[in-house]
C-alpha cells in the first residue's frame, strides 16, 4: 500500500471536454479530491468557466486540469495565481487553433445535430482512447455514458470555448509553484511531444508519461497516473 499523501492543500479537478467525476473516479478516492461538476455550468468561453471554478473551489489548492480542463486551469492561474498552491496539466496543450480543427468540431457537432449525441460521441470518442484499451468494453461504457449525459448542447458550447481559448502560452513561464505535466504515451490527440515543450516552459516542472495510456490517462492508466499525482503531491 502507498504511504499516505501529506500536501499543503486540497485536490481539484477540472475536468475537460464532455467530462465530469465519472472521468476521476479513482483519483477522487486515493486523494480525496475535489472535481468540479456541471459542466461548467454551460459556459462557452474560458473565461466564464474559470468564473464558474473560482466560485466553487477552495480559497487555495492543488489544481489538476485534464485536456481542456488543463487551459481553464492556466487561465486561472494568470488571473489568481496565489490560489494555486500546485498545477497538474495532463494530456492537453497550449497552441492556437490549428488548421482543420474548426471544421472537424463543427462536423462532430452537426453529426450531434442530425443524430444524436450517441452518434457523435461513438464517432469522438474511440480515438481519445489509446490501443492498449481499445477492447475495454466497460471502460467505453463508462465513458460514453458520462460524454451522452453531457449532450450536444454542452459540446457546441465547449468547443465554442475551446475554438475561441486565450493564447495559454505566455502563462507557462509565469507558474511558480510545483507543477506536474502528465501524459498517456499514445495519446493521438494531445502527443509526447507537445508536453515535452510545455514542461521545459514551466520552471522546475515534472513530466509523466504514462504508458499503455491515451487520452484518457486518468481513467485509462490510474494506478501510474495516481503514481504521478502522488509524487506531485507529496
Amino acid at each position: 500500500m502507498s504511504a499516505p499523501v501529506v500536501c499543503d492543500a486540497p485536490l481539484v479537478i477540472l475536468p475537460g471536454l464532455m467530462c465530469d467525476s465519472r472521468m476521476f473516479g479513482h483519483q477522487i478516492r486515493a486523494f480525496e479530491g475535489q472535481c468540479i461538476n456541471g459542466f461548467y455550468g454551460g459556459a462557452d468561453n474560458i473565461e466564464a468557466m474559470v468564473d464558474y471554478v473560482l466560485a466553487r473551489m477552495p480559497a487555495r489548492c492543488a489544481l489538476l486540469g485534464h485536456s481542456m480542463g488543463a487551459r481553464v486551469a492556466l487561465e486561472l492561474y494568470r488571473r489568481a495565481p496565489e490560489r494555486v498552491a500546485r498545477l497538474a496539466l495532463a494530456d492537453t496543450g497550449v497552441h492556437p487553433v490549428r488548421p482543420g480543427e474548426a471544421e472537424k468540431r463543427f462536423a462532430l457537432r452537426d453529426l450531434g445535430r442530425s443524430a444524436g449525441a450517441g452518434a457523435m460521441i461513438d464517432q469522438w470518442l474511440p480515438p481519445m482512447i489509446g490501443p492498449s484499451h481499445a477492447d475495454d468494453l466497460e471502460l467505453f461504457a463508462s465513458l460514453r455514458a458520462m460524454c451522452v449525459d453531457a449532450g450536444v448542447a454542452i459540446y457546441e458550447a465547449q468547443i465554442n470555448a475551446l475554438l475561441n481559448r486565450p493564447d495559454a502560452a505566455p502563462v507557462l513561464p509565469t507558474i511558480t509553484c510545483p507543477t506536474a505535466v502528465i501524459v498517456g504515451r499514445d495519446d493521438r490527440w494531445s502527443p509526447v511531444d507537445q508536453h515535452q515543450d510545455i514542461a521545459a516552459a514551466i520552471t522546475g516542472s515534472r513530466l509523466s508519461i504514462i504508458e499503455q495510456a491515451g487520452h484518457m490517462a486518468p481513467a485509462e492508466e490510474p494506478v501510474d497516473f495516481n503514481e504521478a499525482l502522488r509524487k506531485w503531491l507529496s
